[in-house]
């Protein structure tokens, strides 16, 4: 019989409303499981075991009734610190919670405790290690997210995305990550670093997960079925050049799966406007983070990492005309966009360039996500087996702007697909 931590939200939900798991019952299982991995995984950056025991102690309903889940250290709570990985804000209460955060409580959730982010969601990573290999990072900047939803310390959790911070870690640790539509999980509350790319994305085991957890967020039903094999774009860019062969290869065998199912797939290139897309996003990404910063930049600039600052320091260097024009960049490639996926249903391509590297110093490279986020599409990453290190890889899906549902349908046909 499954452990009690490692159900998917969407099992353990309905032993919840069958009365064959209590909501006091999976905590418990949860704070076990934590007790025993945390001191290696270290996902958590802050923890109160008595704040969801007593939540799991009261009357619950709705749609997350009784689930544990695990709250980047980006989103504010007004139960615990929020110090967005940030020596800065060390000790930050807010007087409330994020909106995602107190829709969680609304449907019923738990909030087990806030999960390590990088510094900022940016690059400086914190201490968490990857469940299936503590030399190696779990991917950022979600990192104590998807590493704690791997490790079974909640079954779901929230990450947010920039470049590719919902969908590495979410290779990298074997889970399922959906970033959605840019906007669709509203974002106050957040500490914002780029307004035209940051999105509250969530990780859990299956896609059945993400969909059950961004549909309560947003009271969407999100839960969309195949009802036929779809039509797929492969598409190995941008980043092909950095693809190790396991990653590679792995992609063309789902492709070929996905074939053998009834789908039809088609490579593709990329045309000029996305690829443009691709080049700018640095400078839309670092310019609005600048910005967003102004007040750490001036008042606590040495709290702030030297890769951060140099970063940053890079984008402030530059006209304000460069960032307006990468914005006007990111519209085109955004029609573009529609344009091309006219003739298909979904586009396939890689989750990350490989398994998680060795160490904890970096947390990979977004190459694999970066432009799928500038076009404000959803994204979902779903785990395809093991690389050659027999650490977890990952395949993403791609949709346009607005097509949340039709997306999820796509991946859940697929995600049977892989498992059969």
């Amino acid at each position: 019989m499954t452990h009690p931590a490692d159900l998917s939200a969407a099992e353990a939900a309905r032993r919840i409303a069958a009365g064959r798991l209590s909501p006091a019952e999976l905590v418990e299982a949860c704070l076990d499981r934590i007790a025993a991995r945390e001191p290696v995984v270290r996902a958590f950056s802050s923890l109160d075991p008595a704040l969801p025991r007593r939540a799991a102690a009261r009357p619950i309903a709705g749609p997350l009734a009784g689930l544990p889940v695990g709250v980047k250290d980006v989103l504010d709570t007004a139960d615990l610190p929020s110090e967005y990985g940030s020596p800065i804000w060390a000790g930050h209460r807010p007087r409330a919670d994020a909106a995602a955060v107190a829709l969680t409580r609304a449907a019923g959730g738990i909030i087990l405790g806030k999960t390590v982010t990088t510094e900022f969601a940016t690059r400086h990573p914190g201490p968490t290690s990857n469940p299936h290999d503590p030399a190696r990072t779990p991917g950022g900047s979600s990192q104590g997210s998807a590493a704690g939803v791997a490790a079974g310390f909640f079954p779901l959790a929230f990450g947010t995305q920039t470049a590719g911070s919902v969908l590495r870690p979410a290779a990298y640790c074997g889970v399922t990550g959906f970033k959605p539509s840019h906007g669709l999980i509203h974002r106050a509350g957040m500490k914002v670093m780029s307004e035209s790319l940051d999105t509250i994305g969530v990780f859990g085991r299956k896609v059945e997960d993400c969909a059950l957890f961004a549909g309560a967020l947003t009271r969407l039903d999100l839960g969309g079925r195949a009802e036929s094999a779809p039509r797929i774009a492969l598409c190995f860019d941008p980043g092909e050049a950095q693809l190790s062969p396991d990653t590679a290869a792995r992609i063309e065998q789902v492709a070929e799966r996905c074939a053998r199912a009834g789908a039809k797939v088609t490579r593709i290139t990329l045309p000029p406007a996305l690829q443009a897309v691709a080049k700018v996003h640095p400078v839309v990404m670092n310019g609005e983070t600048a910005q967003a910063l102004a007040w750490e930049r001036t008042q606590a600039r040495a709290l702030i990492s030297s890769v951060l600052n140099e970063r940053l320091d890079w984008a402030a260097s530059l006209p304000v005309s460069e960032l307006t024009a990468a914005r006007a960049t990111f519209a085109r490639g955004r029609a573009a966009f529609r344009d091309l996926m006219g003739g298909f249903d979904v586009l396939l391509t890689a989750a990350a360039p490989s398994e998680a590297p060795l160490g904890l110093e970096a947390t990979g490279d977004p190459v694999c996500n970066a432009l799928w986020t500038a076009l404000h599409g959803p994204c979902i990453s779903l785990p395809a087996g093991t690389g050659a290190a027999g650490m977890p890889l990952g395949v993403q899906l791609v949709a346009p702007f607005g097509q949340d549902s039709a997306l999820l349908g796509w991946a859940g046909w697929m995600e049977n697909v892989l498992a059969g």
